[in-house]
């Protein structure tokens, strides 16, 4: 039966044209995909349609809610396509991946994120074997989970981080193996995959300003962090940590910011900076204060994954300690459990 797979193009460098001050995303991307295939065997492609964002956005203008555009496309056309794949820039490509990780879970078909260093439309270019890739991995291989495929490597999307901003191997996932590498064969490690689960998505009003991070640093003062704690509207903090979760403890300012936080109902998640680790609140005498204040570990999640899933969690949850219980939870391959 022959395979139909969903393109959700979004913006990003891959769609986007030179213009006098600098690359900006257009419309008119199937044209250009229509264009290139004409050059490869595209008899052995998937049938498909492709879907634009109206306005498009250079990544870097994401927000919470282009999460529920996304998604919402995904949903609404579930049940007539046998795959999905997300054209997105790459800055805020694992942000995104995440997400809907959590929005989608117990997927039963693949939903692939990929982009490129530079544009389809250019004459040297690393998005074409990208997007040619990732439409055979949503319609023949049995990828069903969020995932991003770029220059080789298939990854879990909530383990990815953008690594490199030059390379064409852009992504990594530091804290958890590829679940697949292309070369001159497709290799999927299946063992690996998320086992399937109930279907259960949800596309939730997200508020954009509800969870903020705090990036811990040598000199870091009580008014900047007491500032980013106590924001309006801020019910969620991630504390981005020094190695296994340490912080400052002999910064008074920044402790009290934190326990104010704290008491007044901010959820405050603790991950370290580290691209490999995994936080450890009380290995060390400086980060045992956190667990005093009720702040809670994150464990070996991304920065991406932690700040996309405390935003989910605050947009379906309505009880604080569950909430709490889930931040320490594996929902989606997330963490290690």
């Amino acid at each position: 039966m022959t395979k139909r797979i969903l393109i959700i193009y979004t913006g990003g460098t891959i769609g986007m044209q030179r213009f006098p001050q600098g690359y900006a995303p257009v419309s008119g991307f199937k044209e250009l995909m229509q264009e290139r295939f004409n050059y490869s065997q595209h008899a052995q492609l998937p049938e498909f349609d492709l879907t634009e964002l109206s306005p498009l956005i250079d990544s870097a203008n994401l927000q919470p809610s282009h999460w529920n555009l996304i998604a919402g496309q995904i949903i609404e056309s579930y049940s007539s396509y046998d795959g999905f794949i997300v054209l997105h820039g790459t800055d805020t490509m694992a942000y995104s991946a995440s997400a809907l990780s959590f929005m989608l879970q117990g997927l039963d078909k693949p939903v692939i994120f990929t982009g490129s260093q530079i544009p389809l439309a250019e004459l040297r270019n690393d998005a074409l074997d990208n997007l040619i890739t990732s439409l055979l991995l949503a319609a023949f291989h049995p990828v069903n989970e969020v995932c991003i495929y770029f220059n080789g490597k298939l990854l879990r999307g909530n383990r990815s981080s953008k690594v490199k901003a030059t390379g064409f191997d852009a992504f990594d996932s530091p804290n958890f193996p590829w679940l697949g590498q292309v070369g001159l064969n497709i290799e999927l490690h299946n063992k690996l995959f998320i086992e399937q689960g109930q279907q259960n998505f949800h596309n939730p009003v997200f508020v954009g300003k509800a969870v903020t991070v705090l990036p811990i640093f040598p000199g870091l003062c009580a008014d900047v962090a007491d500032a980013i704690c106590h924001a309006p509207g801020v019910k969620g903090l991630i504390i981005r940590s020094y190695g296994v979760g340490n912080l400052p403890d002999q910064n008074q300012g920044l402790l009290d910011a934190l326990h104010s936080a704290s008491d007044q109902g901010c959820i405050i998640v603790n991950i370290s900076q580290c691209l490999q680790a995994e936080v450890f609140q009380g290995q060390y005498a400086c980060s045992s204060v956190l667990n005093e204040i009720g702040v809670i570990s994150g464990g070996d999640m991304t920065v991406e994954a932690a700040f996309s899933k405390l935003h989910f969690l605050l947009a379906t949850e309505k009880d604080r300690a569950s909430i709490k219980q889930m931040m320490r939870d594996d929902l989606a391959g997330e963490l290690d459990s």
